[in-house]
C-alpha cells in the first residue's frame, strides 16, 4: 500500500482523507478536534481508518492553529527591533479611522508592547543606499538584553530593507548566533514590498506564531516519525498550495487561513473538471462558514489579509486566498442580549462541550440542535452513526431561551428551532454577499457549490435567499477541504516593489524583474519538492496615477503596454464601473505565483463505491407554520449517477446531511456530484 493522506483540523472535527495510489481505494474519516494536543484528533482519524502511518508516502496538513493564536493572543512572548526613531510604526498603523462614526473606536492593541519594541542606530535610503551603517555593538548590547528577557519570538524590521535587506540580514544572522532558543525572523523574508506598516505588522505576527508552529510541525512530523512514516509532510499554504516543512518553519505566516483554503482548492478542480464556469465556494463546519469565488476555474489570491478584520485588525502582507468567513457553524449558540434579542455566534460549542445534542454536557442551543430537532438530522445516523444525538437534550436546551421568548410548548421549541436555523442562514447570506455584491459580482450568476458538515444542510435556504438556480453538493462533502488539500500543487508566491509609468521602458524592466523572481521560483520549488514540473503566473499591482489604491493585473509573458493597459481597463472597469481611457496608469508591485504537480489523485477516483439503492421517510419542518412534511430520505451512496428525484428530501451520507426543500429537483452527475435545481416560485 502507498497512501498519500490529507488531514484538515478544524473548529470541531479533524477530518482525514487517504488515498492509495495502487488500489486506488479511498478512506474517509472524522474525529473530534482535540484541543491542548492537536496531534491525538489526527492519529485517532488514523486509527479509525485503520491505516498505519508507515504505509503513507505523503501528509498534506491544514491546520488553523495560527489564525487562532492570532484571535485569540495566545502566541509567544515577542520583541521587535526597528530602525531608530520607528519604534511606534507598528501602533501609529495607517493613522486612517475606518469607523468615522464610532466615538469609542480603539484599534487591536499590536502583538508587541511598547517596552518590547526595541531600537537600533542604522539607516537606508528608498533607493537602497546606506546612510547609515547598522550598529553591530548596539545591537550586540541589545541581544545580551534580550535573552535575559525569556522570549520566544524576535522581529526586525528596518525602515527602507525593501529596497535593501542588507542590514536585516545581518542582524538577523547576529541574533540567531546570540539568542538561539529564540525564534528570528527579518521582514524582507516575509515581504519585499514598501509599505513599512504592513512589513513590520508581518514580521511581528511571523515572530509571534514561530515558535508553537515550529513545536508543533516538528513534533507532528517525529511522533509520525516513531510510527514508522517514512514520507514527506506538506502544510496548506493559504495561497491555495502546499508548503515543504522547512518553508513553513520559516514563514509560519503564511499559514493564517490553511484549514479552510483545502476547500477553495477542490471547488476550483471541480469546477474546472464539471465544466462550470462561475462558482461560490461555500463551505459551514462546525464553528464558521466560509465563502470565496472561483471564477473560470480560478480562486482569487489578496496580497493582504487583516486579522480581526479591516476595521479594527492587523495587516499581514502574504498572499491568503480572498476568503469572507462568519462565526456561524453547527456549533454556534444561539443566545439573547440584555434586551432580550435573539443572536446566533460568533461563540460556538466546537467539540468539547459541542452542541447540547453531543451528549458530553453542552448546555447551550446551538444550530446542529436546532436541524435536530426541525427533523433535518438523523439522531441514529450522525458521522455514519459513530455518534448518536441526544434529541432529548436538544429538546431541554431550546426550552431554556424559548420560554423567556414566549415560544411555549412543543410548537413553540420548532419555532425557536427555525428561528435559529434563519438567523444563521441571515448571516451566512451576508458573507456571500460580500464576497460577490460587493464585488461587483451578482450571486445569480453563480452556482452554489456547498460543502463542509453543515453547507449542504443549509445550502437550499441560502440559494433561495440569493435567488442562486443551481446547488452543486460535492461527495463526501464533510471532508471536502481535505480533499481539496489532497488535490492541492505546492505553490510559492513573491512580490516586490516596482514603480514607473507604463510604458515600453517599463516593459523592458518588468520582464527582467519578472525572470530573476521566476529564476529563484524554479529553483526553490526544485529544491523544496523534488520535482520538474514548474509554470509560473505573473501579476501587477497597478493604478492610475494620482490614485492611492491599487488593482492586481494578470501579466501575460512578454506582453506589451497595449495589453497591459487593456487589462487593467477592463478589470478596473468591472470593479468600479468605469475607466478613463486617457488617464495614465502606472506599476506599483509585481507578484508572482510559482506551482509545481505533485501527481494529485484525479477527482473521478474520489468517490466511495455505489451501494443498492436504500431510502425511507421521516417529517421534516421546513416552514413550522406549514407544520412538518413528510420527506423521502436517501442514503447518498445507494445513489447511482443519472438518478432523479424531487424534494422534499433529506439525502444522508458520513460527514454531512443533504436538504431538498419542496418545489426543488436533484440528479446525480457524472463525477457523483449531487445538482440541486431550485424553485424559488415554490418558496414564495
Amino acid at each position: 500500500m502507498s497512501y498519500v493522506v490529507a488531514v484538515d483540523i478544524g473548529g470541531t472535527f479533524t477530518d482525514l482523507v487517504a488515498f492509495d495510489r495502487e488500489s486506488h481505494k479511498v478512506i474517509y474519516t472524522k474525529s473530534p478536534t482535540t484541543y491542548g494536543e492537536f496531534v491525538e484528533g489526527i492519529f485517532d482519524c488514523f486509527d479509525k481508518a485503520k491505516i498505519s502511518p508507515r504505509d503513507v508516502t505523503l501528509v498534506n496538513h491544514g491546520t488553523t492553529l495560527v489564525i487562532n493564536a492570532l484571535i485569540q493572543r495566545s502566541g509567544g512572548r515577542t520583541a521587535l527591533i526597528t530602525t531608530e526613531g520607528f519604534r511606534d510604526v507598528i501602533e501609529i498603523a495607517r493613522g486612517n479611522r475606518p469607523d468615522p462614526f464610532d466615538l469609542y473606536y480603539q484599534r487591536d492593541e499590536p502583538l508587541v508592547p511598547r517596552e518590547l519594541r526595541f531600537e537600533v542606530r542604522e539607516r537606508v535610503a528608498s533607493n537602497g543606499t546606506v546612510i547609515e551603517p547598522l550598529d553591530i555593538e548596539q545591537l550586540r548590547r541589545l541581544a545580551i538584553q534580550l535573552c535575559d528577557l525569556k522570549l520566544d519570538g524576535i522581529a526586525i524590521s528596518f525602515m527602507n530593507s525593501y529596497a535593501n535587506p542588507a542590514h536585516e540580514q545581518a542582524a538577523a544572522s547576529l541574533l540567531k548566533q546570540l539568542c538561539p532558543d529564540v525564534f528570528i525572523t527579518a521582514s524582507t523574508e516575509l515581504s519585499r514590498e514598501w509599505y513599512e506598516y504592513e512589513r513590520t505588522a508581518t514580521a511581528a505576527a511571523n515572530a509571534y506564531v514561530g515558535a508553537g508552529v515550529n513545536s508543533y510541525v516538528r513534533a507532528l512530523d517525529g511522533d509520525l516519525r516513531k510510527k514508522g512514516f517514512p514520507g514527506n509532510i506538506y502544510m496548506m499554504g493559504s495561497n491555495g498550495g502546499v508548503l515543504s516543512v522547512d518553508r513553513t518553519c520559516q514563514q509560519p505566516i503564511a499559514l493564517v487561513e490553511s484549514g479552510p483554503i483545502g476547500g477553495c482548492i477542490g471547488a476550483g478542480v471541480y469546477a474546472e473538471t464539471l465544466g462550470f464556469r462561475n462558482v461560490i465556494a461555500f463551505d459551514m463546519g462546525g464553528t464558521t462558514a466560509k465563502c470565496t469565488l472561483v471564477e473560470d476555474g480560478r480562486y482569487s489570491v489578496e496580497s493582504t489579509y487583516y486579522v480581526g478584520g479591516y476595521i479594527r485588525g492587523f495587516p499581514i502582507k502574504s498572499p491568503v486566498i480572498n476568503i469572507v468567513e462568519v462565526g456561524s457553524g453547527g456549533g454556534s449558540i444561539a443566545w439573547r442580549d440584555s434586551v432580550g434579542r435573539l443572536h446566533v455566534g460568533p461563540n460556538s460549542a466546537g467539540s468539547t462541550p459541542g452542541p447540547a445534542c453531543y451528549g458530553r454536557g453542552g448546555k447551550a442551543p446551538t444550530v446542529t440542535d436546532a436541524n435536530l430537532l426541525l427533523g433535518r438530522l438523523n439522531p441514529r445516523n450522525f458521522l455514519g452513526g459513530e455518534l448518536i444525538l441526544d434529541v432529548e437534550a436538544a429538546k431541554q436546551t431550546m426550552r431554556s431561551i424559548a420560554n423567556d421568548l414566549g415560544y411555549e410548548g412543543e410548537t413553540g421549541t420548532i419555532e425557536l428551532a427555525a428561528g435559529i436555523v434563519s438567523i444563521a442562514t441571515s448571516i451566512m447570506a451576508g458573507a456571500i454577499r460580500r464576497i460577490s455584491v460587493e464585488h461587483g459580482r451578482d450571486p445569480r450568476d453563480f452556482i452554489l457549490f456547498s460543502y463542509g458538515g453543515g453547507g449542504p444542510l443549509h445550502a437550499s435556504a441560502l440559494a433561495r435567499e440569493l435567488s442562486i438556480p443551481t446547488i452543486v453538493v460535492p461527495p463526501e462533502p464533510g471532508n471536502f477541504s481535505a480533499i481539496g488539500m489532497l488535490l492541492a500543487n505546492a505553490r510559492i508566491d513573491d512580490a516586490t516593489t516596482f514603480t514607473g509609468d507604463l510604458d515600453e521602458y517599463a516593459i523592458s524592466r518588468l520582464e527582467t524583474a519578472f525572470a530573476d523572481m521566476e529564476s529563484r521560483a524554479d529553483l526553490a520549488l526544485r529544491r523544496e519538492f523534488g520535482v520538474e514540473d514548474t509554470w509560473c503566473e505573473r501579476f501587477a499591482e497597478m493604478r492610475f496615477k494620482g490614485q492611492r489604491h491599487n488593482i492586481k493585473v494578470p501579466i501575460p509573458i512578454k506582453a506589451d503596454a497595449v495589453t497591459i493597459r487593456a487589462a487593467f481597463e477592463r478589470d478596473y472597469k468591472r470593479r468600479y464601473g468605469h475607466a478613463d481611457p486617457k488617464a495614465a496608469c502606472e506599476f506599483q508591485t509585481l507578484h508572482l505565483s510559482a506551482f509545481a504537480r505533485l501527481r494529485p489523485p484525479g477527482v473521478g477516483e474520489l468517490p466511495r463505491p455505489v451501494g443498492q439503492m436504500r431510502s425511507g421517510e421521516r417529517f421534516v419542518y421546513f416552514d413550522p407554520a406549514r407544520g412538518p412534511i413528510k420527506s423521502r430520505v436517501f442514503d447518498r451512496y445507494s445513489l447511482q449517477p443519472g438518478f432523479r428525484s424531487n424534494g422534499p428530501a433529506v439525502i444522508e451520507e458520513y460527514g454531512s446531511t443533504t436538504v431538498v426543500w419542496p418545489g426543488d429537483s436533484f440528479e446525480i452527475g457524472t463525477m457523483h456530484e449531487l445538482r440541486i435545481s431550485c424553485d424559488h416560485e415554490a418558496s414564495s
